[in-house]
């Protein structure tokens, strides 16, 4: 077991999952489409690369992935689709005909031209006034082979993109372009079932993105498959894994801490507090943890400058989701909850209720509150709403809490959610 620095992993640096593998391959076998939800960092690209990479070992079916983040017309979509397609032989001697700009010798395939090149010309083969009937040429070569699972990563942000544009404003024209782009995407599943499997991911939620644009119907032929936080028992195996194979003694009581800090066991964050904690022992000339190595690594370094790098992945992709207006609104609440011991109650969600009501154009703030439960930044409890990381929780107040300590009340508890 070695560490994952941060990036999506397969094969034997591939932990755990073996259900989640298990049901999402019999969804390929039966040709059902799948939208994977999921908190950030947990995993998803790192689960689907390893799902399409067992499924082609096993020559199941061919297998595509298209990592759709850079995308930002449904041009874009299309071409990277198309170029991704050109990996895999068969599929790829019938896409190319579909492109008679793009010349290419007979006798190779797209993986042996270079890589820009051959993007830059696809692209230019497709262009707002053919991309849909291109996209529907390409997804019949796909169907016209054997079974395909077709992997969309970073489906949610291109969506987004098309609604709210750089400006984060959702005009006319911009819900028009993403309803037609989404319409063709539901329609090319349908007709393809059984012979092209679809699978959805991406770092936000794409359901309160289409929630709040009127366009949820796009995804009813997208069953969702929630990919939850690692167990604690499975979170702790993966550290007693990692600690073989550098040598480090980590015992039960370490472990333990590590994940009590976490509270929820993003294997993301799992692998980052031992790899920080590694080179701490290393920089020391110890193999040995202790629980006060735990405090200090997590203190200084979970929650210092280095951690704040990874961390603000978080802040980053709320910042993509919301408008101008409801940004805002969501750090003032996450601010509020983390200095009020990671609750949010009723009074502080009323309270913002009534700020907004006297704005000129006021935020809806269940739209907001929606979101950070959908993308796991809070979880109900009780009458309001609490921190679900642990990791989040102290970050949040590290970075936001100065501004907002004198409004933390003394007396109340500390609330931990499950």
């Amino acid at each position: 077991m070695r560490k994952a620095g941060g990036n999506w992993v397969v094969g034997d640096r591939f932990f755990d999952r073996e259900a989640e593998l298990e049901a999402l391959t019999e969804r390929v076998q039966e040709g059902t489409h799948t939208l994977l939800t999921a908190q950030r960092r947990m995993g998803k690209t790192s689960l689907v690369r390893e799902l399409l990479r067992r499924l082609q070992d096993s020559g199941q079916c061919e297998t595509i992935f298209v990592d759709l983040e850079s995308a930002a017309t449904p041009a874009d979509a299309v071409a990277e689709i198309a170029f991704q397609s050109s990996e895999v032989q068969d599929t790829w001697s019938r896409i190319r005909q579909l492109f008679a700009n793009v010349r290419l010798p007979d006798t190779e395939i797209g993986a042996q031209i270079p890589g820009v090149d051959l993007k830059v010309k696809l692209r230019a083969s497709v262009d707002a006034g053919n991309w849909r009937h291109k996209g529907d040429q390409i997804f019949a070569a796909l169907a016209r082979g054997g079974q395909v699972a077709l992997a969309l990563d970073e489906l949610p942000i291109l969506v987004n993109r098309l609604l709210q544009g750089n400006d984060h404003r959702v005009t006319p024209e911009r819900k028009h372009t993403a309803d037609e782009f989404l319409s063709w995407l539901r329609k090319n599943g349908q007709e393809h079932r059984g012979k092209i499997s679809m699978i959805l991911s991406g770092s936000v939620s794409l359901e309160p993105i289409l929630q709040r644009a009127g366009l949820s119907a796009h995804a009813n032929i997208f069953p969702a498959f929630d990919l939850r936080p690692w167990d604690e028992e499975t979170a702790m195996a993966c550290l007693a894994a990692l600690a073989k194979n550098y040598g480090l003694d980590l015992p039960t009581a370490v472990r333990m801490e590590m994940c009590q800090r976490l509270r929820c066991q993003i294997p993301h964050h799992v692998q980052c507090f031992f790899d920080l904690l590694h080179e701490h022992l290393r920089r020391d000339r110890r193999s040995t943890a202790s629980a006060e190595d735990i405090g200090q690594v997590y203190d200084e370094e979970m929650l210092g400058v280095r951690g704040q790098v990874d961390m603000m992945h978080y802040e980053g992709r709320l910042r993509m989701v919301l408008s101008d207006e409801e940004y805002p609104v969501a750090l003032e609440m996450l601010t509020e909850a983390a200095v009020n011991h990671g609750r949010l109650s009723a009074d502080a969600i009323a309270r913002q209720r009534e700020l907004q009501a006297s704005e000129a154009n006021p935020v809806q703030i269940e739209d907001v509150l929606h979101v950070l439960e959908h993308d796991g930044y809070l979880a109900r409890q009780d009458d309001g709403y609490c921190f679900i990381s642990g990791l989040l929780e102290d970050w949040w107040r590290v970075r936001y809490g100065h501004s907002r300590a004198s409004s933390a009340s003394p007396n109340v508890e500390p609330v931990r959610s499950a």
